[in-house]
């Protein structure tokens, strides 16, 4: 089984609406494969893994960007590089190497073949792989980026890595036993009774008209919305305390997995508008919020959940 991840007992998904540390499992209604053996996964072999492609793939290009080495995908926000392509090449290699058997969805992969979240609902684990989260940030040479790295089996969170090389920052969590930056804990806290919340909302430039108008209920008293920049690094905010919440309108699992444990792990909570957690396989209500703790939580989504 995963015992050597799962420190407590497995969550029906990594995340769990407004609590602070995932639930129970819901009871299976067919029978299940055997999990595969991670008790001889090197947690500190993945790192080394992460913190390589970064090394070997994106630093050295990062403010060296030739203009033939920057795609647009869907639209002008939407960029992608050749340091994303060859970073989840790196990862893909190096994680499945660690883990024989496992699978990569990665963003550029499900770019080139939509077919590839299908492991997502699969029994191998999964290595869920944002290789340059904040590509438009990495494009116009600002640090704020980072690589997105989480570890997933059924639905289920295990541990993730979320590495920032420009800024120096490596946050790892693992499930049910904490979350450290550089190898201290982090502890999101509790927002000051009475204070204006900081919220990283969804950019407008990705968002349509709806959207907009759902995320613009929290431009309200006591609630200081902003547009986020790196998804990744808004939910390493969270877990040190530097801004109270989240508000997004998009699921893509590779944005969003590594952080939501790292917040979890951290003590803080999530949920949708429906009230229910998010799930990395999609489908979820949306928008959906993380926050520093539960209360949080709540006004978010109450105030997403009145506009929706």
């Amino acid at each position: 089984m995963l015992e050597a991840l799962r420190t407590q007992d497995a969550g029906e998904t990594a995340i769990t609406p407004i609590a602070a540390t995932p639930p129970a499992a819901t009871p299976a209604t067919a029978p299940e494969s055997a999990s595969p053996d991670l008790s001889a996964l090197d947690l500190a072999a993945v790192e080394a893994a992460v913190r390589r492609a970064a090394a070997d793939e994106i630093m050295p290009r990062f403010r060296q960007l030739a203009a033939e080495e920057i795609v647009e995908k869907s639209g002008p926000h939407d960029l992608v590089t050749v340091a994303d392509r060859l970073a989840e090449e790196h990862l893909t290699a190096s994680l499945t190497a660690l883990l024989p058997g496992s699978r990569v969805v990665g963003e550029e992969a499900v770019h080139a073949d939509p077919g590839v979240l299908d492991a997502l609902h699969g029994d191998a684990p999964v290595w869920i792989v944002d290789p340059v989260d904040g590509t438009r940030q990495f494009v116009h040479g600002d640090p704020g980026f980072c690589t997105l790295v989480a570890l997933a089996h059924r639905g289920e969170v295990l541990a993730s890595w979320t590495y920032a090389p420009a800024l120096g920052l490596m946050a790892i969590a693992r499930r049910g036993a904490g979350a450290r930056l550089n190898g201290v804990p982090l502890q999101a806290g509790s927002p000051s009774a009475g204070a204006v919340l900081d919220v990283a909302t969804s950019h407008y430039d990705f968002t349509d008209d709806d959207q907009k108008r759902v995320l613009a209920a929290l431009d309200t008293g006591g609630i200081a919305p902003r547009p986020c920049g790196s998804a990744g690094l808004e939910y390493l905010h969270i877990a040190r305390g530097e801004i109270d919440a989240t508000a997004f309108s998009w699921e893509n699992a590779w944005d969003h997995a590594a952080g939501l444990l790292l917040v979890h792990e951290a003590g803080g909570a999530s949920g949708t508008v429906a009230g229910q957690p998010f799930r990395i396989e999609g489908g979820n209500a949306l928008p959906f919020t993380a926050a520093r703790d539960a209360e949080t939580a709540r006004r978010i989504l109450g105030l997403l959940a009145a506009a929706n």
